[in-house]
């Protein structure tokens, strides 16, 4: 079991009263973390520690961000073993999603450094004589970003780096299923010598999170505010930025579907849906939910499919690799198995895996689901998959934009012109052509449509989304005025 602190303006700091909460491990419910219960002073504090140090921050030279932001993905990268001890304690993660979560996390925080000298602005024509007029971006003031557990690293990184480029500070708020993994970000930021302050932790227990938030939303200096996390979630969150005015980037759940093509590459297809479905037991928002398979070639995709799930290695991650390792609570698998019980009761056949009686779930696949099915349109969350034949490319269309959800999608087909105009047709903030659901660039633009959110992290877009675009102008010459 490990104690951890908060850090506010550069200094660990216990809670107020000094509160705590535990984390259990999802295997076997020992204690794996013991987290400070933040109190709305607490939050308060965080977010005027940010506060003060955002004036020295934000008129900081680019050049000593990027150099600041470069030594912390490599203090990050450091770090690797205890981010993969973590990971296995507070969320079951195997050692090779918590390796993927450091590796593309510490390619976050080097992005963000190279976007430091593109903040860039532009002249506009005015129609005023001797105007010189400019949009400028600057740095909105103090971001806080709110990271869920699943994809911890990447995901608490993702919330504060493009932000610290940028020139804000900020304040994150730790997930109370993941608050070490989290902690050992802030350690990684520390460590590279980032100003006090620049960066500030806060970790509350489960059922202190909305007044918490509340707190720090509604503080003066929150001037941005980023979440990632269930829909439920989110458009409490939104509800809450919407009281207190303050501009947010959701993002949400999703249910990717992944089109597979009559003229589809098979083993290509098989390989990208294994890995989008059952990477981290299903747990990412970007996880291949369901699978819309062209009746002309599902036999032989299923065949292949099924057999490629049952090879995949199912343990205890802090006893050897594993691709499924533990899903994070036995919640999961009561969803999970009420998902299969319905959709088995309503037709579907069983391939593989089933009901599972402990966190280790199986890879599990579901054919022949129809819409009258649970899992059809619910996000399971988990490593319980569904396969939907369809007969040909206007009903997988409406497949599988027949949900709430757009996050991210694919479509297989050695077509390439036949199924980018498919792709096109897919209502989703990211769509790959034979290419898995699951794939996270640090400079491109992350987010989704409908009940998977709204605004975009990544490159040039999170810098739209963590600045203020302002109109200055000089003006040059004498002016006319009309009296």
């Amino acid at each position: 079991m490990t104690t951890i602190t908060m850090l506010i303006d550069g200094q660990p700091r216990a809670a107020e009263g000094g509160a705590s909460f535990e984390r259990r491990n999802p295997l076997d419910g020992s204690v794996a973390t013991r987290a400070p219960a933040a109190t709305p002073a607490d939050a308060v504090a965080a977010v005027d520690a940010a506060a003060r140090a955002f004036p020295a921050w934000s008129q900081m030279g680019p050049g000593e961000r990027r150099a600041l932001l470069s030594k912390a993905a490599q203090a990050l990268e450091a770090r690797a073993p205890d981010f993969v001890a973590a990971m296995a304690r507070e969320t079951g993660a195997s050692a090779l999603w918590a390796g993927f979560n450091v590796h593309l996390a510490a390619g976050m925080l080097t992005e963000a450094a190279s976007l430091t000298t593109q903040i860039g602005g532009e002249v506009i024509p005015s129609d005023v004589p001797g105007s010189l007029a400019m949009g400028v971006r600057q740095p909105a003031g103090v971001v806080l970003g709110i990271a869920p557990w699943n994809a911890p690293v990447i995901l608490g990184v993702r919330a504060i780096a493009t932000p610290l480029a940028c020139g804000n500070t900020v304040v994150l708020k730790g997930s109370e299923l993941s608050p070490q993994t989290h902690a050992l970000i802030v350690e990684a930021l520390n460590e590279a010598g980032l100003p006090p302050g620049v960066v500030n932790f806060v970790t509350n227990a489960p059922a202190d999170a909305a007044v918490v938030v509340e707190a720090m939303v509604a503080h003066p200096a929150v001037r941005r505010v980023n979440f990632t996390g269930s829909t439920h979630v989110g458009r409490l969150i939104a509800q809450t930025c919407a009281k207190h005015l303050k501009p947010v980037v959701l993002e949400l759940g999703g249910k990717a579907p992944l089109v597979v093509l009559d003229d589809a590459d098979i083993e290509a297809a098989v390989n990208a849906a294994a890995f989008g479905a059952f990477a981290n037991s299903g747990q990412i928002c970007m996880s291949t939910e369901r699978i819309v398979v062209d009746q002309r070639v599902a036999d032989a995709f299923v065949e292949r499919f099924v057999a490629k799930a049952q090879s995949l290695p199912l343990g205890d991650p802090r006893e050897g690799p594993v691709v499924l390792g533990s899903v994070v609570d036995r919640a999961t698998v009561e969803r999970c198995n009420a998902l299969v019980d319905d959709a088995l009761a309503k037709g579907a056949t069983l391939r593989c895996g089933g009901r599972a009686d402990s966190t280790l779930m199986p890879a599990t696949v579901l054919d022949h689901v129809t819409r009258d099915m649970a899992i059809y349109g619910e996000e399971s969350f988990g490593p319980v998959k569904a396969i939907v034949r369809v007969d040909g490319v206007d009903e997988a269309v409406a497949i599988a934009n027949d949900n709430a959800f757009g996050l991210s999608a694919a479509v297989f087909g050695r077509d390439v012109a036949r199924a980018w105009n498919v792709a096109r047709r897919i209502e989703s903030g990211i769509c790959h052509v034979n290419g898995p659901t699951v794939h996270d660039e640090a400079q491109m633009p992350f987010g989704g449509v409908k009940a998977s959110g709204y605004g975009r992290f990544g490159g040039k877009a999170g810098i739209d989304a963590f600045t203020e675009l302002r109109w200055i102008t000089v003006q040059t010459t004498p002016r006319h005025y009309p009296f």
